[in-house]
């Protein structure tokens, strides 16, 4: 575990541009689909981290050839993939060790995958009774990594079922590795469990395989793939939604006003919505030049809002809730307590921790403020936490981070980006643009 960091508000309304790296989301699909694809491909713009790296480092394992030509341009060959007797290590990356759990249902061997003490936790039985469904054999004796998938060479077409309230990785998963099947392959969402969660990363995954030249089709109680030889393309990778939450969210904090550019509205990632929900906070949202703008506004006003499709920003929203008029209810939320922790009873105790009035139930929570007493925040080795209550740190006394080094996950510079924020807001008193300091 890193030192702990204490957090300083800023002095001034900042005036900032906050160039957020590329999106893990979108860089661990590419990379999934460049494998599969015909023909080298070329991605512009990925994400360094460490869920990046371990995708990055697997694939290399199975033989797919990946050569960076700049730390954030990336060629990838696919051809001669092939299984491996060395097991994958995926650390605690949930979109490398599903995607890999249905590419390594199409390679001709056995392929273990095998993470840290906090993938050991997290569930992966979804997936692995699709695939079996399918005949193929899977050894995952707990339902959670490590497992051994034994692939034939080849995954069959048909039907198989699955329940979407869990995780949509299980679906996007099946949905690449479909696109190399044997025949048409359609995935039913079970009815006896509700409708599909984050169906937004869904559909940003059938859109990112039309861009391979893959076909998918997107329903409400069905995904239906056409297997399709996908061809090599030269994609640029947009600045990760999630991790443009933060900006978004200090900017309305502090009152003051942040850009994240090439991040527009029209992006393939769901989380783009999230600025929706500050605009029900007060916040003011621009968009202009392909670039999203947030101007927080003099008081924040408390929600009531279903985060069904955007959970990652749940810990975003319910960091900032402190500093609202009125309480924030956010609704719809049960999946976020199989992500890297229980991230629904951790923000609760947090929250709780900082003096906070907290009700919970399994997929909900409201939050309704009370003064904020100093803390240092568990972070659960989670790096969502960590960046989601330093946002309030930027805005209140007394907040200490417990584990700073866990953004690496996702965000390897996040703290840099804090740290230029603030340079921005003490120089006269937060009014310029700090593009020329910030992340270039």
């Amino acid at each position: 575990m890193s030192r702990p960091v204490l957090m300083r508000p800023l002095p001034y309304p900042p005036s900032f541009v906050w160039r957020v790296p590329g999106s893990k989301s979108l860089t661990n699909r590419a990379l999934v689909l460049a494998a599969l694809a015909e023909g080298p491909s070329t991605l512009e713009g990925v994400l360094q981290s460490d869920d990046t790296r371990h995708m990055q480092r697997c694939l290399r394992q199975l033989s797919v050839t990946i050569t960076e030509l700049s730390p954030e341009r990336w060629q990838v060959d696919g051809a001669g993939r092939s299984p491996t007797d060395a097991p994958l290590f995926v650390g605690n990356s949930g979109t490398t060790v599903r995607f890999l759990t249905g590419l390594a249902a199409l390679l001709d061997g056995q392929t273990t995958l095998e993470g840290d003490a906090h993938m050991a936790k997290r569930p992966i039985q979804d997936l692995v009774d699709a695939l079996q469904s399918m005949g193929i054999p899977i050894d995952c004796p707990t339902g959670c990594p490590p497992l051994t998938v034994s692939g034939n060479g080849q995954l069959p077409g048909g039907r198989v079922v699955m329940r979407g309230d869990r995780s949509s990785q299980y679906f996007t998963a099946l949905m690449m590795a479909g696109c190399a099947a044997a025949g048409p392959l359609q995935i039913a969402v079970d009815p006896d469990y509700g409708a599909l969660v984050s169906r937004p990363y869904v559909e940003m995954t059938a859109a990112l395989i039309g861009r391979f030249g893959g076909q998918v089709m997107v329903g409400d109680a069905h995904i239906d793939i056409t297997p399709t030889q996908l061809q090599g393309q030269s994609l640029r990778i947009e600045p990760d939604a999630s991790s443009a939450s933060y900006p978004f969210a200090a900017a309305a904090a502090t009152g003051g006003r942040i850009t994240v550019p090439g991040l527009g509205r029209d992006a393939l990632q769901g989380d783009v919505a999230f600025v929706d929900i500050l605009t029900k906070m007060g916040a003011q949202v621009i968009e202009e030049d392909g670039a999203l703008t947030v101007q927080g506004p003099q008081t924040l006003r408390g929600v009531d809002v279903d985060m069904k499709h955007i959970s990652d920003t749940v810990m975003t929203l319910a960091a900032i809730a402190p500093l609202a008029e009125g309480p924030t209810t956010i609704r719809n939320i049960a999946n976020i307590r199989i992500k890297e922790t229980d991230r629904l009873a951790a923000t609760a105790t947090e929250l709780r921790r900082l003096g906070q009035q907290v009700e919970a139930g399994p997929d909900w929570m409201r939050i309704t403020p009370q003064p904020l007493r100093p803390a240092t925040i568990d972070c659960y080795s989670d790096h969502r936490i960590a960046m989601s209550f330093a946002v309030l740190g930027l805005a209140a006394e007394g907040i200490t981070i417990a584990d700073p080094d866990c953004t690496a996950k996702t965000y390897p510079g996040f703290w840099d980006d804090v740290d230029a924020l603030m340079h921005a807001s003490r120089e006269t008193g937060g009014s310029r643009d700090a593009a020329a300091t910030n992340r270039s």
